[in-house]
């Protein structure tokens, strides 16, 4: 069965830094896209980064410049670099694959990221 770890939260100043990963494991397929997406209280999940397996990305307008995407697909992992953190950033942050041609879906347990002073 396919299991997403995510780890890397937690609480940081405005303007810091978090690094987010997420593993893969139960499985040797290589999804065609990992992403990540968050969800505040009362607010639908969002899509905030996704990669393709040729690592073509794609961002919300909102971390567009401040947010990076990286893959690992050797090793099935997939982080999220999040420079310059507002507090509008504070969600919980889910991993996400995906594949087009099985549309197979799988979740993380999501993560909590909160960006306070």
């Amino acid at each position: 069965q396919v299991q997403l770890v995510e780890s890397g939260g937690g609480l940081v100043q405005p303007g810091g830094y978090l690094n987010l990963s997420c593993a893969v494991s139960g499985s040797s397929f290589r999804p065609s896209h990992m992403g990540w997406y968050r969800q505040v209280p009362g607010k639908q999940r969002e899509l905030v980064a996704i990669i393709n397996s040729r690592h073509g990305t794609n961002y919300v307008d909102s971390v567009r410049g401040r947010f990076t995407i990286v893959r690992d697909v050797a090793n099935n992992t997939v982080e999220l670099h999040m420079h310059n953190l507002k507090p509008e950033d504070t969600a919980v942050y889910y991993c996400n694959t995906y594949d087009v041609r099985s549309r197979a879906s799988s979740w993380g347990q999501g993560i909590q990221v909160t960006v306070s002073s």
